[in-house]
């Protein structure tokens, strides 16, 4: 198993660390454990891609057909009539 060491914690961490030891019955060393354990898990876990993050938020409002592309199309300014 690897050891990994940790310096220059500061004092308020590592009195906060303790803390969440005790509350949850195991050793400071089990709970910086179980925080990594936590950290790296959550970061496994992929997230979608923009489009389909937006597709997903628009999902069920009725749009039917796929939304046309504006690759090379030119868009004109708006005219607000001054």
């Amino acid at each position: 198993m690897t050891q990994v060491i940790v310096c220059n914690i500061e004092d308020d961490i590592n009195v906060l660390l303790k803390v969440r030891a005790t509350q949850h019955g195991w050793s400071m060393e089990e709970e910086v454990r179980q925080i990594l354990r936590s950290a790296v898990s959550n970061v496994r876990q992929t997230r979608p891609g923009l489009g389909s993050s937006i597709a997903a938020r628009f999902e069920g409002i009725g749009l039917t057909v796929p939304l046309a592309e504006l690759h090379g199309n030119t868009i004109e300014p708006m005219d607000f009539g001054s």
